[in-house]
């Protein structure tokens, strides 16, 4: 499971059926802004489930059992007017999915000399009736937290741009929540020995995320590559040429070497319907299997690029974050501190292994390495850089307790020198000096590894925390 295509929102407006023979022309004005808002929510990547307009405790249960019909993954709450809380708690109550209030006006305020010459006090109750979307916000407030149902509120205008970015970046953390939730993992090998701050509980994961994580065999990918054919490295060559610029010192037994990895990993991840991948691998020197794990930087890059992100050191935590990245559409490459520079302070980042190809700047660099640094074996490596512009800077962390945080920051990738070494590698500058980003960073616990994405998207990584319900932390 890639990244989820669509998802399905539940749309209602809340009114108070005593008041629509009351007030001629207020039930059409407030369904115009129902309409309103149901118009601004629609996009190609929803599909939209309308609750119309829920005034009594009878329609309340109806739209409840639409929702749950449809499997709609989040609800918009908007509220046209005064309702009692009685006529909202039922649809929340049984369809369990995150709900989102409006509390929208349909301008910024009342034209008060105009409104106190109406003269007619029922068409002055009437106007202010539609305007008083406010009103109920704290009742509703009340009864969720008493009834322990997890709520986020959104306050403006129908017009305002704050209001519109936020809600969409609520149904941005709802699409990611929902693949997350769909996602299937792999895990490959072995945890590198000895990376304590690397393990993890799978079963955590699995109750935080919804991943499922399917454990793999070096064996099963090694029958996989014993049956490449010979056309089949040849495309993935045109691939390969197509995505890097080869140094001539790649000779042309790694690149078949590393093609044929790389259709053995695309037939792995159709075979068990993969999302997401992290490996290691570190058996007897000069075995079939070293064969197979110093020849996959390649492949698992270009996997990386197709939105199957792949970590190496089997970083559990960390592809979770690539994964989250990359369901933003921010990118999401496997990284690690390299080492800070004082004299530009700024920290270079990057890591061995694979990277994601689709944020890089300029093309990507295959380098021939004769040692891996710390792993067995000699092989192609990608050398690449993020694209200068802003960035953010992900981790999943397993804090004390038994639980999962997300820890954030944002930066801007700046040109300059890096590590030709053949690694992904990167500058970074972030409005805090470097050293106190370090500090502030690491006192939160995260392991070595975290994940880079492009666009300062920190605000949609806090809504992602909120539906999932674990503590997300900025840092910058």
């Amino acid at each position: 499971m890639n990244r989820i295509n669509n998802i399905k929102i539940g749309i209602f407006g809340i009114g108070l059926d005593t008041y629509w023979k009351q007030y001629d022309g207020l039930l059409t004005r407030l369904m115009g802004y129902l309409t309103t808002v149901s118009g601004k929510i629609k996009r190609d990547n929803a599909i939209i489930i309308q609750g119309g307009m829920v005034d009594c405790p009878d329609k309340a249960h109806e739209a409840a059992s639409l929702f749950k019909r449809e499997e709609v993954d989040i609800i918009f709450l908007y509220i046209t007017t005064y309702a009692l809380s009685s006529t909202v708690l039922p649809v929340v109550q049984h369809v369990k999915v995150p709900v989102i209030i409006l509390n929208l006006q349909p301008g910024n305020a009342i034209d008060y000399a105009w409104f106190n010459k109406l003269g007619d006090r029922s068409k002055m109750t009437g106007e202010w009736l539609a305007n008083c979307q406010g009103c109920s916000v704290p009742e509703i407030a009340n009864v969720f937290n008493r009834c322990d149902i997890p709520f986020h509120q959104i306050s403006g205008t129908l017009q305002d741009k704050e209001s519109w970015t936020e809600i969409n970046e609520w149904i941005d953390a709802a699409i990611v929540l929902k693949t997350m939730r769909n996602n299937r993992m792999g895990f490959l090998g072995h945890y590198y020995c000895g990376m304590l701050d690397v393990y993890s509980d799978f079963t955590l994961q699995s109750s935080v995320f919804g991943t499922h994580i399917q454990q793999l065999e070096m064996c099963d990918l090694n029958d996989l590559r014993n049956e490449v054919s010979e056309n089949e490295i040849h495309q993935k060559r045109i691939e390969i040429e197509n995505k890097f610029e080869i140094i001539n010192e790649c000779s042309e037994d790694e690149l078949n070497r590393a093609a044929k990895t790389a259709v053995a990993l695309d037939n792995l991840v159709k075979k068990h319907n993969l999302g997401s991948l992290c490996y290691y691998y570190d058996g007897a020197s000069g075995n079939e299997y070293e064969n197979i794990i110093t020849s996959v930087i390649v492949g698992n890059s270009l996997l990386t690029a197709k939105n199957i992100p792949v970590a190496g050191e089997a970083e559990v935590k960390n592809i979770q974050a690539m994964k989250i990245m990359d369901s933003f559409g921010a990118g999401g490459s496997f990284t690690e501190f390299y080492l800070m520079d004082f004299n530009d302070d700024v920290l270079l980042m990057g890591h061995d292994g694979p990277g994601h190809l689709a944020i890089a700047e300029g093309k990507p660099i295959l380098k021939p390495l004769k040692e891996y640094h710390g792993k067995p074996g000699k092989g192609l490596s990608v050398e690449m850089k993020v694209k200068n512009g802003p960035v953010t800077i992900l981790a999943v962390a397993e804090a004390k307790g038994g639980k999962l945080k997300l820890i954030v920051a944002e930066a801007e990738s700046v040109p300059g020198p890096i590590l030709e070494i053949g690694n992904t590698n990167s500058r970074y500058r972030f409005k805090i000096t470097i050293k106190e980003f370090m500090n502030r960073w690491c006192k939160e616990g995260p392991s070595h590894h975290c994940a880079i994405g492009t666009g300062h998207i920190s605000s949609k990584i806090l809504k992602l925390g909120a539906l999932l319900n674990i503590e997300v932390i900025k840092v910058c």
